[in-house]
Parts: C-alpha cells; sequence; structure tokens
C-alpha cells in the first residue's frame, strides 16, 4: 500500500509548487505597483493599502527564501520574522491612521478609479483559481505549509473583494466611507499578518519548506548512493 506519492511523482508535485509560489510573487509585485500607482492618483487609501499589503507579502517571501538560503536558516529565524511583523504593523498603522483622517475630513476624499477596479476585480478571479492548483498539489505532496499557504492565497481573495466593493461603491454611488471602511478591513487583515509572523507562521514559509525538502532530498540521495556504492 503506498503512503504517498512516488519519488518522481514526488518531484514533479514541488516543482508544480515552485511554480506556483513563483507565479504568486511575479503576480503580487505587478498587482503592487499597479495597486499603490492608481491608489496614489485617486487618493484612494483602501487601494493604496491594497498595493502596500501586495508589497509585504512579497517581501515575506523573500526574506524567509532567503533566509533558507544560509547554511544555518535557525540563526536567522527569529530576526527575519520580527522585520516582517514589524513590517505588517507599520502597514496597519499607516493604512489605519490615514482611513481615519480621511473619514474625518482631514484627508481628500477618494476618487473614481478604473485601473483600481480592474486590478482588484482581476485578483478576484485569478487568486482563487490558484489557491485551488495549490492546494490540491499540496494535498497530494502531503505538505501542510502548501495548504496552508493555498488558504491564505484564499483569504487574500477576500481581501481583494473587499476592496473592490469599497471601490465600486464609492465609483457608482459616491459612498466614499465605503473606500476607506475596505481600507480598515485591509489594516485589520495586516495586524493578523503581523501577530501570525511574530509567533513563527507566515504564509511564505512553504518557499523555505520546498528548498529545504530540496536540500533533504539531495542528501537522502548521496547517503542511498554511498550506501550502494559501500554494499
Amino acid at each position: 500500500m503506498s503512503l504517498g506519492p512516488s519519488g518522481e511523482r514526488r518531484a514533479v508535485l514541488q516543482q508544480r509548487i515552485r511554480w506556483i509560489v513563483g507565479f504568486t510573487i511575479v503576480y503580487n509585485l505587478i498587482e503592487a505597483a499597479v495597486a499603490i500607482a492608481a491608489g496614489a492618483t485617486a487618493s484612494s487609501a483602501a487601494l493604496f493599502g491594497f498595493g502596500l499589503d501586495s508589497l509585504v507579502e512579497v517581501l515575506s517571501a523573500a526574506a524567509v527564501a532567503w533566509q533558507f538560503t544560509r547554511a544555518d536558516p535557525a540563526r536567522y529565524e527569529k530576526p527575519t520574522l520580527r522585520v516582517i511583523a514589524f513590517s505588517f504593523f507599520a502597514l496597519a498603522a499607516y493604512v489605519g491612521i490615514t482611513a481615519v483622517l480621511t473619514i474625518a475630513g482631514a484627508l481628500p476624499e477618494a476618487e473614481h478609479t478604473a485601473v483600481g477596479l480592474a486590478i482588484t476585480a482581476l485578483s478576484v478571479v485569478v487568486m482563487p483559481v490558484v489557491s485551488w492548483i495549490e492546494r490540491r498539489t499540496g494535498r497530494e505532496l502531503g505538505s501542510a505549509t502548501a495548504v496552508a499557504d493555498s488558504r491564505q492565497t484564499l483569504i487574500c481573495t477576500y481581501l481583494s473583494a473587499a476592496v473592490l466593493i469599497g471601490l465600486a461603491l464609492n465609483s457608482l454611488l459616491g459612498w466614499a466611507w465605503a473606500d476607506s471602511l475596505a481600507a480598515l478591513v485591509i489594516a485589520v487583515f495586516a495586524v493578523r499578518e503581523g501577530v501570525e509572523a511574530w509567533r513563527g507562521d507566515t504564509c511564505a514559509t512553504p518557499i523555505g519548506m520546498l528548498l529545504d525538502e530540496e536540500k533533504d532530498d539531495v542528501e537522502a540521495s548521496r547517503g542511498a548512493d554511498g550506501g550502494g556504492a559501500s554494499a
């Protein structure tokens, strides 16, 4: 009775996860650039914060990936997670304060932005598909971290939907406060992400785990070769 995928199938699944994570990082970089630019143009705290959140997610993934290229990854784990956590807390503070000041009338209200509507709508369509593919792959591979990352991607979809609704209500009905409300949702989300990073649980973990698994596979292969030679 097979307890998991064969070695060849496992390698294929791991490679698929790498492609999924790589796509997610590239997509988030593009999403961040577009959202930040559009948010600044339209004075949209929600859209600007959405872009910053995407950027912090990418930086989080890159930080953990860098950590697992070190000879002793555990040595860098705590400071890496602290940097990630503070990044999310700073994002939450910035977006939250901006939203409150906008509601209070101290900052200009958000304007209609077709680009913002387009990028958030695209994310609502694309991210669930990415999440579904990664979840199925992770389950077949038996990777709890990949499944967890797929859930994180799905949560990001809900965030995209919240921002999209806020932008749509502002554009269609002139409810500028909806943009600020969506920004507050992002602030709460960022605090959640910061707390998880502080506790040692980040959505970027699968990248490091995959790198670590690849190292283990190489070492196991070398050990098997060595065992065969000595036999």
